[in-house]
């Protein structure tokens, strides 16, 4: 197998090249994911892109994958490098072009040679049916969870995946590392859930830690930074254009009035990498 390896800000992916989509999709199990994204016994990523043109030949369509071997509806850090391998590979040109995910039609448009893409992500809901979150149907802002004897405030809210964003906290790695997997697995949230523990630097910026669904502590996240952005802005606390800081580093967040994120962050190619199939074969120990 032949893959292009990308970051978005330390947040890193493999895009699969070889064979069809559609046959490479069907091969790959949750254990060989596993096994390929694992740090020590693999390649090494925070997920597998697999996707191409869709049946009409004009769009794409992306299936992503966490490195636990479940599926993410979508995530804003693998667009910008799906869309960037795509310009890598000639497919694209500057011209904005659709990607359809599990979790939506989203437009992309590369720039500054591929260092640069921007992704109308789609729009924000906060209501509990549509993220989802248990209980009565409901906008879920500013509510409160106990967690191992800890009150904690959160909101929560889906951009085609799920997200629980937690106020009024130290804003640490710790922090992320110790709550994360608590509210990620929470029975609140049926599908489970990424999680952003929000700091508002100012009206014009943020700066989150993340735990991700999937993946666990990451550097940084489109699909994160939309939602927190778009709670920030929601609550009152932010204006509807937003510097997103993360350990990665920064991505730009446009919240239109119905609360349509526009995404534009940086793309950087590592390089190319041929997985030898005896990688799989090997057990890794529990």
């Amino acid at each position: 197998m032949e893959f292009l390896k990308y970051h978005a800000l330390g947040n890193d992916y493999l895009v699969l090249t070889s064979g069809t989509p559609q046959s490479a999709e069907t091969e790959l199990t949750a254990e060989q994911v596993r096994k390929i994204c694992h740090r020590n016994f693999g390649l090494g990523s925070d997920g597998i892109l697999v996707g191409g043109k869709d049946s009409s030949g004009k769009g794409f369509e992306l299936t992503i994958f966490n490195p636990d071997g479940s599926k993410a509806e979508k995530s804003g850090n693998g667009l910008r490098i799906f869309a960037r391998s795509l310009w890598d590979r000639k497919m694209v040109d500057e011209s904005p072009f659709q990607i359809m995910t599990s979790g939506g039609l989203v437009s992309a448009q590369v720039a500054s040679s591929g260092k640069s893409v921007t992704v109308e992500m789609g729009r924000v809901s906060f209501q509990s049916e549509d993220i989802p979150v248990s209980g009565k149907s409901r906008e879920v802002l500013n509510e409160t969870l106990e967690i191992n004897g800890e009150e904690i405030t959160f909101c929560a809210a889906t951009i085609g995946n799920p997200h629980c964003i937690v106020l009024n906290q130290n804003v640490s790695a710790q922090s992320a590392g110790r709550l994360g997997p608590l509210l990620e697995t929470h029975p609140n949230f049926p599908n489970r859930t990424n999680v952003q523990f929000l700091e508002v630097v100012n009206r014009q910026t943020i700066r989150i830690e993340i735990w991700e669904r999937g993946a666990g502590y990451t550097l940084a996240s489109g699909s994160s930074s939309s939602a927190a952005a778009a709670v920030a802005h929601r609550l009152g606390l932010c204006d509807a254009e937003i510097a997103v800081l993360m350990p990665g580093g920064q991505i730009d967040i446009t919240i239109s009035d119905n609360y349509e994120i526009t995404m534009k962050g940086s793309v950087t190619r590592i390089g190319k990498m041929i997985l030898d199939l005896e990688c799989l074969d090997f057990e890794i120990p529990a």
